[in-house]
Parts: C-alpha cells; structure tokens; sequence
C-alpha cells in the first residue's frame, strides 16, 4: 500500500509538489507563530519565577508596567513568618541612542545576583549594567542616556532571558525617579514548606492597594498573556484554513486527473473505502513529509530570529515536544482532510462515468 502511494505521488509531480508547499507553508506559519508567542510568554514568566514564589503588584490595574507598589512593604513583608527573602523591581522602558526601545529594570540591591557579569561590577549611583545583546549595538560602550539622565556602564551581563539580555539594569531608587514610582512588583521567596495561601492572606492585609498572587497563578492569570495566547491560536486557525483550503482545491484537480484510474478500480470490483484509503495514505506521507521539512525550516529560521541583532533579544521562539506534537497532528488532519473530501466524491461516481471521463 505505501510503496503504490509512493507510486501515485510520483506519477503527479507537479501537483505533489504544490501540495507540499502549501503544507508547508501553512505547518511553519502555525510552528512560528505558536512558538515565538510561547517565547514570549516564557521569557516574561522565567525572569518572574527566578526571584519569587509570590508577587506584589498594585491592585486593579491590567499591566505591571503600570503597576506601582509602595517599596516600603518590603521590609514589612520580611517580618512575616517564612519569608526567606524579599526583592522588588520597576519595569519601564526608554529609547536608548539608534535604539528604539530598550526594556529598563530598576532592582534591589539583592537582586542583582541573578545577572551574570561577564564585564565590569554591578553598578553603584548613576551607574547601570548593560545586557549583551545591547551592549553590543552602542556607539558609546562607557555610558548612556536614559530619559533626561545619563549613567555610566560599570558592566555587561548575560542572561537566556532574552528581556534582560537585551536591557538596562539601575539600582531601583533611580529608576523610580525616571519613571515616577516607588516600585512595580515585590517579588518574594518563601522558606521550603511554607503554606503559600496563608502568607498571601498576611500580605493583603498589610495593604488594600495590592494586589498579592502567587507566581504561577500570576503568570496563569495575567492579561497580557491571555491575549498573546488568544492572538496565537486564532492566526494559527486561519494559516491552518487557509492551507486546508489550499489542499482541498488541488487534491481536487490531482484526483479528477486520476479519474480513470479510479473508474477502473470501481469496475474491478475494489470498493470505496480501499479506494479512500488509498489517498489517505497518499495524504498521511504527504503530511508527515512537510511537517519534518516544516520543523527543519522553523527551527533555522527562529535561530536567526533569535540571533537578529535588530530584535534586541525580545523576541525568541521555543518548540517543545508538547507543540511539535500538536503541529504534527494538525498537519496529519490538514492533509487527510484536505483530501478526503474530493476522494469521497471521486469514490462514489459511477465508474462509467470516470472511465468516460465525465466531471467529477
């Protein structure tokens, strides 16, 4: 059976290729765009998740570039039972020289450990660290201008993150002053074992402008990435659509082609559901076929999307087992599908009228 769809392939070239690269197409732009929103998602939620078991932010508001949480708490938080430490940070972002944006975080002194310096020392009043892949774009590599203030680069650090690989990084005291707030978010680590839903509780009650989540249910439940996810998977209804539609429109002209072919089994007494099941296995090597050259193609290009001097690091795309599974399954069911509906058709003509040559 899988030699003769070989077979059957081969004997339509020019309409298997097309077939192919209407998959394709529609397999990579569902494999991008699925996965540069994963990226994001997962870039936000690991710099989050690297410092904290709870987050802080200010009640009733729908982004923490917005949020602005009283930085005094910290010291009132670290006075709760189980609280291992306590950290905050602002997020803002400004324009830094050919740069048209470049995220900027404003930390505690205690946070700075979790950057890897690979040049200089962590920076003291009117001085910042500079991300890699930032670093690398300036023209003047001593200092830089953010908003009205300029600041001196005391040193560059590393991360995979790629938000903070492609940022700045102050002490908080002085990113508070450029972006007029005391602090966005309180991150805070618990001690091991600790009962996360009862530290929550101690937290709200120090303040009624905060709003006190844990972490993971933070990043469940924040906006943003709702809408990302939102965006994701209705682009990637309308790439599968629109490649359905594609291969539903050539299978068709392919198997009207083969017509005689078909006649002739029907007169031979071969019944229809061999006959479907024939193409469905045409389908399902065409399927597989362009996923793999899908996942090779979207592989190579979210390396250079990654590596683009000129996306500062923002954006990243991740392709996890779970996705690339997902992808296949839908390509599996974009070319049964597509193909499935015109054989059906061909199938049940009455053989006469295919060996005759009437339209199917």
């Amino acid at each position: 059976m899988i030699s003769y769809a070989f077979k059957a392939l081969f004997a339509n070239k020019l309409k298997t290729f097309l077939i192919i690269l209407s998959l394709i197409f529609s397999i990579v732009s569902i494999f991008l765009i699925s996965s540069i929103s994963n990226g994001v998602i997962s870039m936000y939620s690991s710099m989050l998740k690297s410092d904290g078991d709870i987050i802080v932010t200010q009640a009733k508001i729908s982004d923490t570039f917005f949020s602005n949480v009283n930085i005094n708490l910290v010291e009132k938080i670290n006075n709760l039972k189980d609280i291992k430490d306590t950290s905050a940070m602002t997020v803002g972002a400004s324009p830094v020289e050919k740069l048209p944006i470049v995220a900027v975080y404003g930390v505690t002194q205690n946070r700075f450990k979790n950057y890897t310096l690979i040049a200089g020392s962590n920076p003291s009043k009117n001085e910042v660290i500079i991300g890699k892949s930032i670093f690398e774009q300036l023209s003047n590599k001593n200092e830089i201008q953010i908003a009205n203030k300029t600041f001196k680069i005391s040193g560059v650090f590393k991360s995979e993150i790629g938000f903070e690989n492609g940022g700045v990084v102050l002490n908080i005291d002085e990113a508070g002053e450029i972006f007029n707030k005391s602090a966005s978010m309180i991150l805070i680590n618990t001690t091991l074992n600790a009962n996360i839903e009862n530290i929550i509780k101690e937290i709200k009650n120090l303040s009624d402008e905060i709003d006190v989540k844990s972490t993971q249910n933070f990043v469940d439940n924040y906006n943003q990435f709702k809408i990302i996810k939102t965006s994701s998977n209705v682009i990637s209804f309308i790439a599968f659509s629109m490649g359905l539609l594609g291969i539903v429109s050539l299978m068709s002209i392919t198997i009207n082609q083969r017509k005689a072919e078909f006649g002739i089994k029907r007169a031979l007494g071969i019944k229809t559901s061999k006959i479907v099941y024939s193409i469905m296995v045409e389908s399902f090597l065409l399927g597989v076929f362009s996923f793999i050259s899908a996942l090779i193609i979207s592989n190579v290009t979210l390396y250079f999307v990654k590596n683009a001097k000129s996306l500062q690091g923002y954006v990243n795309g991740e392709i996890s087992v779970e996705l690339a599974f997902y992808i296949f399954v839908t390509s599996i069911l974009m070319a049964i599908i597509g193909s499935i509906i015109p054989a059906l058709n061909a199938a049940k003509t009455d053989p006469v009228e295919l060996i005759q040559g009437n339209k199917i």
